[in-house]
């Protein structure tokens, strides 16, 4: 028969106890637990530690039952259990899988941002979709509609292609509309979206002589939304982030030279918007200073989201053009600094929600991460290790 033991068993720096064992140590860890469990009345996961005097009585995780010595001093850490709450992702507004870029030209990589509203428009002043999982290609005028059914028959019969300049033109006009709704840069990627939706609608408009029938769209397209641009600039119309990028072509000499200028980085779908319609830099600094007294109320999130939404126009311009200190944004816009308004703010600027992209992106990764997590040893892995063993119980 094992003699009998004593363990000094520690919960906290008031908390000490002293465990009797008659039957002797243990001969497992899992059977020294149990016995700490019942005896102590212990609910949920807890780590053991045993102090090691070889290390001047630092205590170090029992991974070893041959640890535990006659008269030994156990330390019991109770380990926070995961909870997970599991919610709903709406696909449809999770970041598109189409990349935003993948070229590192001047057109397509300084920045891709507003949509412009028109008098009767209700909505935002920039643009609040992200691209497309799949282009939709819109509808076109009547007269083009009907030349473009004409065209299918000879296809489906014998191959024949539709050539007609004044209907590309017309196609090309179009497109270029839509994309700019989403964005003013578009990249390689999403040209080639737009051709090979355009191709697969109207398969009597592929190219000749392209193995694909889509690079001459791809170059059209190309093309025709710089002079997309040009035509709006030339209008005179007060477009930022067309006005931004003209700037690169002047002289350091001249005014509005980009000497200190931060461009946009790629995900920045709306990086300098137009001021809403009606709206100026004075209406728009009257609702900041609203803004500062509606912070100051409770429960006032809606108030203050309104306000945020309305004035975002002026705050980018702000962040962008006079690049402020942190100390001085934080006093001009404390809302901004909320956890809410940060993941309302990432998406005015992405269009993409922040926590639902992030989280249905992690789903593709909790395999690898859980197997990570297995192999953990140490402290951290005898913590996790209970964690894993609790996920494993649920049933999903």
């Amino acid at each position: 028969m094992a003699p009998s033991a004593k363990l000094r068993i520690i919960f906290g720096e008031d908390d000490v106890h002293k465990l009797l064992l008659p039957a002797g140590i243990p001969s497992t860890l899992q059977d020294l637990n149990d016995v700490l469990r019942e005896t102590f009345d212990i609910t949920g996961p807890f780590t053991v530690m045993y102090q090691d005097m070889d290390f001047d009585g630092q205590f170090f995780t029992l991974t070893s039952i041959e640890e535990v010595q006659d008269k030994a001093n156990l330390k019991v850490v109770k380990t926070e259990p995961v909870i997970l709450s599991l919610t709903t992702v709406d696909m449809s507004e999770v970041e598109s899988p189409v990349p935003l870029s993948t070229e590192a030209s001047s057109s397509s990589s300084v920045c891709d941002t507003i949509l412009l509203s028109s008098p009767d428009e209700s909505g935002p002043s920039y643009r609040s979709k992200p691209w497309p999982f799949k282009f939709e290609i819109p509808d076109f005028s009547y007269d083009i509609d009907l030349a473009l059914e004409a065209g299918k028959q000879p296809y489906e019969n014998d191959g024949t292609l539709l050539n007609n300049p004044s209907i590309t033109s017309s196609i090309l006009e179009k497109l270029a509309e839509t994309i700019f709704g989403f964005t003013a840069y578009p990249t390689g990627v999403q040209i080639l979206a737009v051709a090979e939706a355009l191709v697969a609608k109207y398969p009597c408009l592929k190219e000749p002589g392209s193995f694909n029938g889509l690079y001459g769209w791809q170059q059209r397209i190309k093309y025709k939304m710089g002079n997309y641009r040009a035509k709006l600039r030339g209008r005179q119309l007060a477009i930022p982030e067309l006005e931004v990028n003209t700037l690169k072509r002047r002289c350091s000499s001249e005014e509005g030279s980009l000497k200190g200028f931060k461009r946009a980085k790629k995900a920045e779908v709306n990086y300098l918007p137009p001021l809403p319609f009606g709206e100026t830099e004075e209406t728009l600094e009257m609702e900041r200073l609203d803004l500062l007294k509606e912070t100051k109320k409770k429960n006032n999130e809606r108030a203050i989201n309104e306000k945020m939404e309305k004035s975002f126009a002026m705050r980018r311009k702000e962040v962008v053009k006079d690049c402020p200190a942190i100390q001085d944004l934080l006093e001009r816009w404390p809302s901004l600094f909320c956890e809410n308004q940060i993941k309302e703010e990432f998406k005015r600027i992405t269009t993409i929600h922040l926590e639902r992209t992030f989280l249905s992106r992690l789903d593709g990764y909790t395999t690898k991460l859980l197997e990570i997590f297995r192999r953990k040893g140490g402290t951290a892995g005898t913590k996790i290790k209970p964690m894993l063993d609790s996920l494993n119980k649920v049933k999903i």
